[in-house]
Order: structure tokens, then sequence, then C-alpha cells
């Protein structure tokens, strides 16, 4: 069939639903929601059998919905409508939700059920876990039962009943700042957490800190600090401790409430507080390299011991990789690499993220983006490095979530590299105007060949965890499922640790190395990589300074790229041919 996917952006669930209808021989082409004429020109061109819209905050014209089956991922459960699902769900303790695949209609969440599914709220999910996670996964199989039913004319609908009492959901209004609004004086540990969870990691909480008024992300909770509510009682690293009435909350990140126009970043929380010259108390000690357990939670960076495996975990916010960041996570496996009673080191990646590369965010931040995106760069290089030059260890990258640009290439330098099903891979660095580095030249081939190398970095297209998988870009394709794809990579790192055959995997790897450092030495492919990416960083009128700043300030594009929007292509080919 043909298809045509309307979405406000290109994320994750959009490159998902994406890839899996094309790995089901469907024809694909995807539209960008920019507005209802991009839309209807879109259907115009296309002409498709099925319109999907899996990420959508935009109205879909009526004169689509009316002539064309048109169906609209909605991420609550059913009857619940209105744009602050998972919000609400959060905010109100719900222990569990859900995704309803439903007709566009005119009124909006209101129309015709395809289909609908529940999952477990944890206690402790934000948004943006529960949407990465669970949403995601379970809209992929509803599009895909609904795209099989329309395949087979076996199309089964249902009006929204609310006397049905098994409709739980209901329309909700907008979630506004004067209701996520934390009172310090009143609200405990809980409820904080709670209020900033449920706005991560879109819009945030407004809270205000030594007079300046900043929205709050990525919130988790302190176990032993006390201090006067809303007061600042402690900073680690890039989080800041912020005191309640009966505890105190960590807090990632900060955005300063834009004022009179201008466009403000969400940054690291410590390095925002830095910006205005706030006094900031003494740093905790390194817990996560200190105590090498994962006991202390929502450290960036820990390291779980099970046998002699360690797995080494590195919850970036978002998968953005500062330089202070990359510099710490390289002591963290140095540590591990001088560590006798190991074996087999496992890099674990976020909860939500394995890695995306460099912290463009941060980059921007700075006074000197070029002089910082070259640190960086050269911060993250020094880490693959040492993983790739690790003798006396077998490595294991276990891409658990999504990964893309440098971080996908840093996976690579692992001696084996296994994939969570359902996990998506952006393994390119072009839409950025980058050449890229993390040592991509030596390990890409390697792994896929130079063909699809090539293929990869230049057609900067998302790849499905199962392609990877076909492709060997990894070695292992374990199951979505977080509990079995845990006891799978537990089991799979036990044996490649085995004391009988450790010492034969270390040799063979030692004499591999030997032989393709003979051919082309380590240092030659990173200084050459690195050559083109000074010219990236140091060229005022790089591409990469334009596409950076338009992708940190979420600049709205004006078309859809060339590389989604098939049915573009050939009107472009037209137009030029007209101009000819």
């Amino acid at each position: 069939m043909k298809i045509l996917l309307i979405s406000t952006a290109f994320n994750g669930m959009t490159q998902r639903i994406r890839q899996e209808l094309l790995q089901s021989n469907h024809t694909v082409s995807v539209e960008l929601a920019i507005s209802s004429k991009h839309m209807l020109e879109a259907v115009a061109l296309f002409k498709p059998d099925l319109i999907i819209c899996p990420f959508l905050t935009k109205r879909v014209p009526a004169e689509i919905w009316q002539n064309n089956p048109c169906l609209i991922v909605h991420p609550g459960i059913e009857g619940d409508r209105g744009p602050s699902s998972i919000d609400w769900a959060i905010l109100q303790e719900k222990n569990s939700w859900g995704v309803t695949l439903l007709q566009a209609s005119d009124e909006m969440d209101a129309g015709n059920i395809w289909g609908t599914a529940n999952f477990a709220l944890h206690c402790n999910y934000s948004k943006s876990k529960a949407y990465r996670g669970e949403v995601i996964r379970i809209a992929s199989k509803l599009v895909g039962y609904a795209v099989r039913n329309v395949e087979n004319n076996t199309i089964s609908t249902r009006a929204l009943d609310y006397t049905n009492k098994n409709v739980k959901g209901q329309l909700m209004p907008k979630m506004d700042q004067s209701i996520r609004k934390i009172d310090w004086l009143l609200d405990d540990t809980k409820t904080v957490l709670r209020k900033i969870r449920c706005a991560d990691s879109c819009p945030g909480v407004l809270i205000n800190i030594a007079g300046q008024n900043l929205y709050a992300f990525g919130a988790y909770q302190e176990k032993e600090l006390v201090g006067p509510p809303g007061n600042v009682v402690a900073t680690n690293h890039d989080s800041v401790c912020i005191a309640t009435i009966d505890g105190a909350v960590w807090i990632r990140q900060f955005k300063v409430k834009p004022t009179n126009g201008n466009k403000t970043l969400k940054l690291p929380a410590s390095l925002v507080l830095n910006k205005f010259r706030q006094p900031l108390p003494t740093y905790l000690p390194n817990k996560d390299i200190v105590n090498y357990d994962l006991g202390y939670l929502g450290d960036e960076i820990s390291i779980e011991f099970k046998g002699n495996v360690a797995y080494l975990h590195f919850d970036f916010y978002n998968g953005a990789m500062d330089t202070n960041q990359c510099a710490r996570l390289t002591d963290a496996f140095l540590s591990l690499k001088d560590n006798n009673d190991i074996n087999v080191i496992v890099l674990m990646g976020g909860d939500q993220f394995w890695s995306n590369g460099i912290h463009l965010k941060v980059i921007e931040s700075t006074e000197n983006p070029a002089e910082e995106s070259w640190k960086n760069i050269n911060a993250i290089d020094d880490l693959v490095q040492e993983i790739l030059l690790c003798e006396n260890k077998l490595t294991v990258a276990a891409i658990r979530n999504n990964a893309g640009a440098g971080g996908a290439m840093m996976a690579l330098a692992c001696d084996k590299v296994v994939v969570r099903d359902g996990v998506i891979l952006n393994p390119h660095y072009n839409t950025m105007g980058l050449y890229g580095s993390e040592y991509w030249t030596y390990t890409l081939p390697k792994r896929v060949g130079q063909k699809m190398a090539d293929k990869l970095t230049t057609e900067c297209l998302p790849i499905l965890a199962s392609y990877a998988n076909k492709i060997n870009f990894s070695d292992e394709l374990f199951d979505e499922d977080w509990r079995k794809f845990h006891c799978q990579l537990e089991s799979y790192c036990k044996n490649l640790a085995e004391i009988v055959t450790f010492p034969d995997r270390i040799l063979t790897k030692k004499l591999e190395r030997e032989i393709n450092e003979s051919i082309k030495p380590l240092d030659e492919y990173r200084r050459q990589e690195l050559l083109y990416m000074h010219e990236c960083f140091f060229d005022e009128k790089s591409l990469y300074h334009i596409e950076r700043k338009k992708f940190v300030y979420k600049e709205p594009v004006l078309e859809t790229p060339k590389r989604l929007a098939i049915h573009r292509v050939h009107q472009h080919n037209l137009d030029l041919e007209i101009l000819r």
C-alpha cells in the first residue's frame, strides 16, 4: 500500500512506524505538518491508500479525513481526550495508561476507535520516559494491526461510547502552569516529583530560584539531604538539589523563561545557575565512581557488578554528552579497565537514550561554539580510543534505547554490540553539517562493509534494530521487553566472561588489533576525521553552525526534507524541468 505519514516532527515514534512499514514492503512517504496547505499538497501528490498521523499537534484538514482513511495515534486510554494526556495520568498517579488509534474526525480525539491497549505506568515514570518507551511500543503494534486489517479488508471500528462502563477516559483540559505550579511550603517531595515528571520533556515546570524564573526538567529524589524548602542545598556535576518540606529533589535541567521574544535553551541545571553567578553549595562527593554501585539513584554515571561483569551506566539527559561528561565517563571506564576482578565491561547508556553524541545545546550556549565543539569531539574521541585499545577486557555495547550520530558510532568501538528490538539508530552526521568522528571511518566499514557504510552516512535515514542486526551493525538482537532484554544480556555477558574461554577471546582480540594497526594505525583514522571536523567547526559559514542553531532552538522547518517526502521528489524534478 501507499501510506502517508503526517507528523508534527520526525520524532522517535514517526521514525519507528516509518521503518516498520517499509520493512513490511509498503511505500511510505512523510509530510511534516507545517500547515494545512502542506498537508493537502502531500495528499494530492502522493494519493495514499492510508494516512497515519503518529505525532500530531495540529488539526488534520477536514478535506483530508473526509476523503481518506486517516488514523491518529493518541497517547491515552480509550475515551481520553485532550493535549495533555500523559501529563494528567502522571499527576493523578494513574497506575496504568494506554494508547488509542482512532479515525480523524471533526472533534479532536473523538473519532471511531481502531484499536487500544494499556500498559503499566510506574510511579517513577516521567512523561518522556513513558512516551519513548511504552507509548511508542504500543503505538507501533496498533498501527501494524490496522494496516494489516486495511490490507485484508477486515476493518472493524467502534464509536467512542462514554456510556460504556469500560471506557475510563474523559476529556481533559490542557494542563497549564497554574496546575503544575509547585508550592515549596506545602508540596511534599512526592508531589514535587509528579509535577516535574508530568512536564518532562515539555513544557517543564516554572519555578523561581534566587530570583530567576526557570523551567525545571528531569527530577529524581534525594535520599539524605534536607534544607529550607525551595532553596538549593547541593550540586552534583550538572544537577542541582532543591529542598522540599520533607526532603529534597534533584533537578537535571533548567531553561530560563524567555523574555522580550528571546529564545533560551534547556541546559544542565548547574550551568544555568552559574551563568547568573549564583553561589552554589559545595559539590557532593563523586559517588558514581567512588562507590561503584547503583545505590545512589540518579547519578549520571554508575557502575553495577554482577560476578566478573561490570555494567557501566551513563544516563545523560537526552543522550547528549558534553566535554566534562565524556571525560568523567572515560575515567569511569579506565577504573574498570584497571580492575582485575572483572573480565567484561558493558556500556549500558541511559534509560531513555543510549547516546546521541556531542552536546549541541551546551556548545551553543558557550562564547565560542567552535572551540567548545572541538573540545567536545576530542573528549568523546578520547573515550572511544580507550574502548578500542582496551586489550585486557571484552567490551559490550548494550544499546537498550535509541542512539544517533556520534553516539551510535561510539557503540561500534566495543568488541560486541547487542541491541534491543524496536530501538531506532541514526548512524549519520550529515544532517547537522558534519563529517563525523568517533573513529567511525574505521569501525563502521569493518562491521557493515564500505558500501553499506557509505549508504548509512549519506542517505541519513533511521534504521531499525532488526535491520542493524541484519547488516552486522550489531552482533545480537535481543527482546524488546525490558526485563527479557536484561535477562538475555546478563546471560550473554556471563558467557563472554567465562574464565575457561576468556583468555582465548582476549588473545584473538589482541591479534586482530595488531593486524588492523599494521594496515592503518588508529591515530591516522582520528587525524583524518578531525581534519574534516576542524573545517566544519572553524569555518564561520559552515553548514554546521546554521543547522546546530536550527536544531537547538527548534526553528520551524519550511519544507519536509526530500529524503522523507518521496511524493515531493517527483514534483521537485518537474519544477527543475520547467526552470530549464
